[in-house]
């Protein structure tokens, strides 16, 4: 059996945000085992699981991916939307739309250094849609 919800996160500026907390609030009562699947609806913006203690590995990954993708190079076609557009919808495709969880006696199975973020790639992205996809 599946249960499938649709809900909005909070915007949120620009940056990687441990959001496990405010998805698990739109979640209903998990089953003993199963998975969760998390899909954002947005080609500027991703999804993963990463550190969720040290608040420096917000600081590098926002370095690193700046580093990979910089905004305002001469052979951007894609600008009309700002100059952080682009390099948006690279770093999306690089992180990735989704993550997969188990879930554990009624719980989701993440490791203790473990926490889903949404990587907010834009100066303004807005709320963002999620699907959260709970298959028992």
């Amino acid at each position: 059996m599946a249960i499938q919800v649709e809900f909005s996160l909070t915007a949120k500026r620009r940056g990687y945000h441990l959001i496990t907390r405010e998805v698990l609030q739109h979640l209903p009562d998990l089953p003993q085992a199963g998975v969760l699947h998390l899909f954002i609806k947005h080609t500027s913006a991703g999804l993963t699981i990463n550190e969720n203690a040290d608040p420096s590995v917000h600081h590098d990954f926002e370095t690193v991916l700046n580093r990979m993708v910089p905004e305002l190079q001469p052979y951007y076609t894609h600008t009309l939307e700002g100059a952080d557009d682009l390099p948006a919808h690279i770093k999306s495709s690089l992180i990735g739309s989704s993550v997969t969880i188990p879930i554990t006696n009624g719980r989701l199975n993440l490791g203790t250094w473990q926490g889903i973020y949404l990587c907010e790639f834009r100066d303004y992205g807005g709320e963002r849609e999620l699907v959260a996809t709970v298959v028992e």
